[in-house]
C-alpha cells in the first residue's frame, strides 16, 4: 500500500497531465480555429457574389445575359475575370451609352468601389479569368523607368504615343491618353486587352515588365523626366517634331535662299 500510494504522489505526475491538456488544447485550437476563419471568408466571399448578381441584374444582364453568357447587344462576360469588370466599370466606360460611338470613351464611373468589387467577384465566380492586381503587381517598388520606356516604345508607341498621349485609329477608333489613368487600370488594361488594345498576359509580358511600363509612363507625365535636346513640344512625337522642322526649320532655309538670290542680284546688277 505504501508503494502504491507513493507512486500516486510522484511530483511528474502533475507535470505530465499539464502537459497533455497543453497538447490537447493546442491541438484543438489548430484543427478548429483555421476552419472558422475560412469559413468566415468563403461566407464573406458568398455574400459579395450575391450583392454583385444583384447589381449585375439590374444594370448588366439586359445586354450580357443573365448568366453573363452574352447576347447581340453584348459580348460573353465568362471567362473575362475580375480585372476586366474593375477597368471597365471603374473607369466608366460600362455600362455603355444607349447610342455610343466607335468605341467606348472614359468617363466618370456611376458605381463605387466596393459595388465594383462586387461585381468583379460575381463575373470572376462564372469563369476563370485575370484578377484583380494588387498594390505590390504595379507600384514603382523595384521598377526600372529606362527598360519599361524601351518596352513602351517597342509594345505601345504605335498607337498611344511616345510618352502615352495618345493616337488616332482607323474607323474612327483611338487610342486613350496614359497622362491620367491610375496605374491599376494600366496595369488591368495590358492583362485584358480591352476593345482594340491586344493583351499581354504574364505569359507575354512579365509582371515585371509591365510594372516597368507603369513607372515609365509615371516618370514621363509627372514632369521628372529631362528633355536633353531641348523642348520635348509636348512629348507628341515626330508628328509635332516634324511639323516644327518644317515651319521654322525649311522656313529658315527658304529665307537664307531667298537673301542669297537678292544678293547675287544686287551684285550682277552692280
Amino acid at each position: 500500500m505504501k508503494k502504491l500510494s507513493a507512486r500516486r504522489r510522484h511530483p511528474l505526475a502533475a507535470l505530465v497531465v499539464l502537459l497533455l491538456a497543453l497538447a490537447c488544447t493546442g491541438g484543438l485550437y489548430a484543427v478548429f480555429a483555421p476552419a472558422d476563419k475560412a469559413k468566415a471568408e468563403a461566407t464573406a466571399q458568398s455574400l459579395t457574389i450575391d450583392e454583385g448578381k444583384k447589381l449585375y441584374t439590374v444594370g448588366c444582364a439586359s445586354c450580357h445575359g443573365t448568366g453573363g453568357q452574352g447576347t447581340s447587344d453584348g459580348p460573353s462576360l465568362v471567362g473575362v475575370g475580375a480585372a476586366a469588370v474593375d477597368f471597365q466599370v471603374a473607369t466608366g466606360r460600362m455600362p455603355a451609352a444607349t447610342s455610343q460611338g466607335a468605341q467606348l470613351p472614359r468617363k466618370k464611373a456611376i458605381y463605387s468601389q466596393a459595388e465594383v468589387d462586387q461585381l468583379a467577384a460575381y463575373i470572376a465566380s462564372l469563369g476563370a479569368g485575370p484578377s484583380i492586381p494588387t498594390a505590390d503587381q504595379y507600384g514603382p517598388e523595384g521598377a526600372d523607368i529606362g527598360k519599361g520606356g524601351d518596352l513602351f516604345r517597342n509594345n505601345c508607341a504605335q498607337c498611344h504615343n511616345f510618352t502615352g498621349k495618345g493616337g488616332a485609329l482607323t474607323g474612327g477608333k483611338y487610342a486613350p491618353p496614359l497622362n491620367d489613368v491610375a496605374p491599376k487600370h494600366i496595369y488591368e488594361a495590358m492583362q485584358t486587352g480591352p476593345q482594340n488594345m491586344p493583351s499581354f498576359p504574364d505569359t507575354t509580358m512579365s509582371e515585371q515588365n509591365k510594372r516597368d511600363i507603369i513607372a515609365y509612363l509615371g516618370a514621363v507625365n509627372t514632369g521628372k523626366t529631362v528633355n536633353p535636346g531641348g523642348t520635348s513640344l509636348g512629348g507628341l512625337g515626330p508628328v509635332s517634331e516634324g511639323l516644327f522642322a518644317w515651319i521654322f526649320g525649311l522656313g529658315a532655309l527658304i529665307a537664307v535662299a531667298v537673301w542669297v538670290a537678292a544678293r547675287t542680284a544686287k551684285a550682277r546688277k552692280s
